[in-house]
């Protein structure tokens, strides 16, 4: 007996081969009737494969479904059968596209079910009303992929993500309002959150789990009960959810003393942590009784900060933990399983508990499972042998690991002032005050995002420079293009020294990264974002740069003729330098190394793959292989202040002396 399906293809196939005979017999007058029949067969038995090769493809299958994830009892049920999640988290936005597939099928292969990954707002929405959902930042792809894999999601569309991401992910014009409020229900932060929620949420629909796609459950906002600014906002998040077709089950994400205040009706709470308190567990147990208990964020390493050291969270502090977890029947999402780099100039800062906050670093590492690079660990392998024991059949395979190459030293060819470089650069802007980056008329009246911004002016004094505390976050000082030092958070004060007639003010500020969590959200603005003094008098009439360096800025550099040779002029601080990578066979993955560099930004190809800073503790920067290409690959630096013209490649990451996760 055949099935409807089986056919359907029977059915489908017999046109095929009508449809090759119409065809034949357009020509059929220049082939012999033996001929004939041989090419029909060829076609045929060609088009039938072909039919049935794409008829089979896993991302087209769709199972009959029922009931998706529930939380009616104490243990979670899918299809009404008991279901335990076994999740981790890796974000496609700090991967490189070319590697998804990779490490999916690596946790996969660790034994996990469930994939959860964050949605980057202001990625996707970097300008208001300008939506980006291609190439890297292609969500459905992602999401087609894992299902193809036999990978459940949960989604965690925020809008704000924390994430060790500049501003939880939150994106800088919203900020142009003097008055935002962020995370509350303040109207001029709804209507952008219903605006994006718009364009992200129908894109989402399609893939949940009723609809026969992988995503199981949806998590209201990230951690809530650590802000906790408005009562009505949780309710109106559900809501936008909800309103748009969001119809699986609702999940909330917060830590300990969050979860007093971070619920929201309607959505099962989950909890975070790294450490295991047998009474955190037994107050969730007591505020949500009866319902099946999830860790959404088993922390699994740690974040690290520029001129701190590494943080690792060993492997045999963490498996007792998981162990645990498993064994009380709880469910449990790594985070993070893969996590990946902060390419560009995307990490946030950290501030709790510090007197100025302290940025990021560029690699997210976070000593996970499966490192920056996708690199099998000591923890992988271990957990891999604990998840073992929850699956009835044996895990897959496990993927090979991807070759990498530490490739010959190159010199730099040539460089360019940042002075020289200011005619490449969106009009200069004049005003009175100082203005922050965010507020700036550029990018479309969306104010400059990222980077570095340049504020000049005329003094005829020399005298004591005071920042007055409104420099964000570090400023190199200038006067008529001579360094005169630094401002920051801990420098306040800089002597100006003494000089005849007027002369040229510079201040290249950089925003060093937005803070990603706590409360001073609404105060990430960047730039100068208030006076500075001369000998205590403000500092007026300035014109302003924006150098958000990004890829139009770098190759419209590229393409120029001002570019000079190191053989002709000894360089000038700042500046970007310009060496040229020959690859000879298939680009593999490598790190670049600059120990004789200060402090930058290095792009490859036009890519930006983040930060340097020689204080560390990072000393390597990932370059992954798909974005190289055989022949010659351009390496451009931006780099402050020092440079010994060379430029390394290491096959291995250097992420500095490291420390023990307190």
């Amino acid at each position: 007996m055949t099935t409807s399906n089986e056919q359907g293809a029977t059915l489908t196939e017999v046109v095929l081969l009508l449809l090759s005979m119409e065809i034949l017999s357009m020509f059929g007058l220049r082939l012999s009737l033996k001929q004939r029949y041989c090419l029909l067969l060829c076609v045929a038995v060609g088009a039938i494969l072909a039919y049935r090769f794409t008829r089979n493809r896993p991302e087209v299958v769709r199972m009959k479904r029922a009931e998706g994830l529930r939380a009616n009892s104490s243990q979670f049920t899918l299809e009404g059968k008991p279901f335990h999640i076994l999740g981790g988290s890796i974000h496609y936005f700090r991967v490189p596209r070319a590697y998804w597939e990779d490490r999916l099928l690596k946790m996969k292969a660790c034994g996990l079910n469930t994939l959860t990954t964050y949605v980057p707002w202001n990625m996707h929405e970097p300008e208001r009303g300008v939506f980006n959902f291609e190439d890297q930042l292609d969500l459905e792809a992602y999401l087609r992929l894992a299902a193809s894999l036999g990978l459940w999601v949960i989604l965690r569309p925020g809008p704000y993500i924390c994430a060790e991401w500049d501003l939880g992910g939150l994106p800088s014009w919203l900020l142009r309002d003097k008055n935002m409020k962020l995370r509350t229900t303040y109207p001029g932060f709804t209507d952008a959150v219903n605006s994006f929620f718009n364009h992200l949420i129908e894109k989402v629909v399609p893939h949940q789990y009723s609809k026969g796609g992988p995503i199981i459950a949806v998590q209201v906002e990230n951690e809530y009960g650590s802000y906790a600014k408005d009562d009505k906002y949780m309710p109106f998040i559900k809501e936008s959810l909800l309103s748009r077709g969001i119809s699986e089950l609702l999940l909330t994400s917060d830590n300990k003393e969050g979860l007093k205040l971070g619920g929201v009706k309607g959505a099962l709470e989950t909890i975070n942590f790294q450490k295991f308190n047998p009474k955190d567990i037994k107050y969730l147990d007591e505020i949500q009784p009866h319902k099946p208990k999830m860790v959404m964020e088993y922390w699994s390493g740690w974040f690290d900060l520029w001129g701190d050291l590494h943080h690792v969270y060993p492997a045999e502090d963490m498996l007792p933990v998981v162990t645990e977890i498993l064994k009380l029947n709880m469910s449990i999402n790594l985070y993070m399983f893969h996590g990946g780099t902060n390419f560009g100039f995307m990490s946030g800062a950290f501030a709790v508990g510090m007197p100025a906050p302290k940025a990021m670093v560029t690699n997210y590492d976070y000593d996970a499972p499966l490192s920056e690079v996708g690199d099998y660990t000591t923890k992988y392998h271990l957990l891999r042998n604990v998840f073992s024991q929850y699956h009835a059949q044996p895990l897959t395979v496990l993927p090979p690991h991807q070759d990498r190459r530490a490739y010959q030293p190159v010199s730099i060819q040539q460089h360019l002032s940042l002075w020289v470089s200011l005619q490449f650069t969106d009009k200069a802007f004049k005003s009175e005050r100082p203005v922050s980056m965010e507020n700036l008329p550029v990018n479309n009246n969306n104010g400059q995002s990222y980077g570095y911004t340049l504020y000049e002016t005329t003094i005829s004094s020399e005298g004591t420079l005071n920042s007055k505390n409104n420099i964000r976050d570090r400023a190199l000082v200038y006067v008529d293009k001579h360094f005169v030092g630094v401002l920051d958070y801990k420098t306040q004060e800089l002597a100006v020294p003494y000089g005849k007639g007027k002369r040229t003010l510079s201040l290249l500020v950089e925003n060093c990264g937005r803070v990603n969590y706590g409360k001073t959200l609404d105060e990430q603005r960047k730039g100068l974002v208030g006076d500075i003094e001369l000998n205590k008098n403000p500092l007026r009439d300035f014109v302003i740069h924006s150098l958000d360096m990004k890829p139009g800025f770098v190759n419209r550099l590229e393409g120029t003729g001002h570019w000079i040779s190191l053989r002709q002029q000894r360089p000038s601080f700042p500046g970007f330098f310009q060496a040229k990578l020959y690859v000879n066979s298939s680009p593999k993955d490598t790190f670049i190394k600059l120990p004789g560099w200060g402090k930058g930004v290095v792009f490859i190809n036009g890519r930006n793959l983040g930060r340097y800073w020689s204080v560390g503790p990072q000393q390597t920067l990932y370059v992954p292989g798909p974005w190289l290409h055989r022949g010659n690959n351009q390496v451009t630096v931006f780099e402050e202040q020092e440079t010994d013209g060379r430029i390394q490649f290491s096959s291995s990451p250097d992420y500095g002396m490291s420390v023990d996760v307190q």
